[in-house]
């Protein structure tokens, strides 16, 4: 049984509305009756071009937002059935690191609480006041942990007392992937999380996910523009063009025998990674 299963999945936006808030002048099918599988330990790569929906669905997954239609399995269980409170214990399962490492993470916070909040959310220690946001009862097991996190992601223990505009951007979306970590989750939506930096913090972040999953067995399904860093990343590969899946396959096929157009080109127009 695949870990993730997708079926019909269907994303339209009446009377003007757009993913991100924005407007438009009709319905906007963003997500288009796409069905997929991903694998326990793989890396499925998503691309396509800006507004092909890859992160509409990545959203549509986690249930950030909502479907039109379809439905969404994870380990056999329906997630769109799921009440909320039920949605509250499956997101330790469910992860995603953002896009955008200055916009994700909360600039009044340490490192230390940025890390340590799903920790409070999920119950790991008994929540008190006591002057840091970490629970009294448990500051000494999240702390802990924290510095696991941290060495993780390739990060000095001392970045716990620091904030967010003390670091560089892929020290940044290396605090994302920690906080995303934080919960030993199964499945991770990568959301683009090399396109707002240069292209060797870039690499190294790559390098990073790729590492993260064989420590910890993780199973990824990794939204990029880029074919080539799909490539470098992923196990299989789906194209995603106006909504649709038009083509999905083995890494190595993807990239030397693409089958659709729109997949040739984007291996046409995509700089390769330098890793």
């Amino acid at each position: 049984m695949p870990l993730l299963e997708i079926q019909n999945l269907t994303k339209v936006f009446p009377h003007g509305e757009t993913p991100f808030g924005g407007k438009s002048r009709g319905g906007v099918r963003a997500v288009d009756d796409v069905s997929l599988d991903i694998n326990a330990g793989e890396t499925l790569g998503l691309v396509g071009e800006s507004g092909s929906g890859k992160s509409t669905l990545g959203r549509l997954i986690l249930r950030l937002i909502e479907p039109t239609s379809g439905s969404i399995r994870l380990e056999g269980r329906d997630l769109l059935q799921a009440s909320a409170g039920e949605m509250r214990s499956l997101r330790r399962d469910l992860q995603i690191i953002f896009q955008d490492p200055f916009a994700s993470l909360d600039p009044r916070y340490r490192v230390e609480d940025i890390i340590a909040e799903p920790l409070i959310i999920h119950r790991y220690g008994s929540a008190e006041d006591s002057g840091s946001k970490l629970p009294a009862g448990g500051e000494s097991s999240i702390r802990q942990r924290v510095a696991e996190l941290l060495r993780a992601v390739g990060l000095d223990e001392s970045a716990r007392t620091r904030y967010p505009h003390e670091f560089s951007g892929g020290q940044r979306q290396r605090i994302g992937i920690a906080r995303a970590l934080a919960l030993r989750p199964k499945f991770m939506v990568c959301d683009e999380p090399v396109s707002a930096l240069d292209v060797s913090v870039g690499a190294q972040i790559v390098n990073l996910l790729a590492q993260l999953q064989r420590d910890f067995g993780l199973t990824y399904l990794f939204i990029s523009h880029s074919m080539p860093v799909v490539r470098y990343l992923s196990t299989r590969i789906a194209v995603m063009y106006r909504g649709k899946i038009v083509e999905v396959g083995d890494s190595e096929q993807i990239a030397e025998r693409p089958a659709h157009a729109y997949t040739r080109s984007l291996l046409e127009t995509t700089p390769k990674l330098m890793v």
